[in-house]
């Protein structure tokens, strides 16, 4: 149902600022599930295939993925001075949280039951993202590529980086190139089928 909604913009710099901040303080372990709900079906700044697409591209540029779409998203919408607003609230307040908390963690590191709620919040974190993951494939459907060459290429990915423990650089590398060469082939017959030139 909230596919159908008409996407909406943030409204200035202070709404980009508080929205990344209240996004950044609920994302303990990692922001990817929190980011999706959040920008996709609570504030409708964009759809699931423009999430998707703006994912893929946070992730390969050097740096945090979600500082990255911070400062994607800002600045599409307010240039520099937004792209620096979603950086600043992606940063402010969960810096202050993180410094509060490695001074609290000081003293009871070695605990026992700190080492397990740490292992323990690690698992939870690798539910969320694959449960997000799972959530998304939906949005490649339509992905020009077509769904068994994305599932191929994530399988080929995991298993370069997961199990053979290539360096990631290198399956970026491989598999980008194999997926942009497929998307500029099957872009181009699509363009010739329309009459259309790639």
């Amino acid at each position: 149902m909230s596919e159908l909604q008409p996407l909406q913009r943030p409204r200035s710099k202070t709404d980009l600022f508080a929205s990344f901040t209240v996004l950044a303080l609920q994302g303990f372990g990692g922001v990817l599930a929190v980011v999706q709900r959040e920008l996709v079906e609570k504030k409708r700044w964009m759809t699931r295939e423009q999430f998707v697409e703006d994912w893929a591209v946070a992730q390969i540029m050097p740096g945090p993925n979600v500082i990255n779409l911070a400062l994607m998203i800002g600045g599409r919408y307010f240039g520099l001075g937004g792209a620096l607003a979603g950086v600043a609230g992606m940063l402010a307040a969960p810096m202050v949280v993180v410094l509060l908390l490695a001074v609290a963690f000081g003293g009871v590191s070695d605990a026992a039951w700190a080492q397990g709620a740490l292992r323990g919040m690690g698992a939870v974190s690798a539910g969320l993202i694959a449960a997000v993951g799972l959530k998304l494939m939906s949005a490649l459907r339509n992905n020009p590529m077509g769904m068994p060459m994305c599932i191929g290429l994530a399988c080929a990915s995991f298993t370069g980086v997961g199990l053979l423990r290539w360096p990631l650089a290198s399956v970026l590398l491989g598999t980008g190139l194999v997926a942009c060469s497929w998307a500029y082939w099957q872009l181009a017959k699509q363009a010739a089928n329309a009459g259309g030139r790639p």
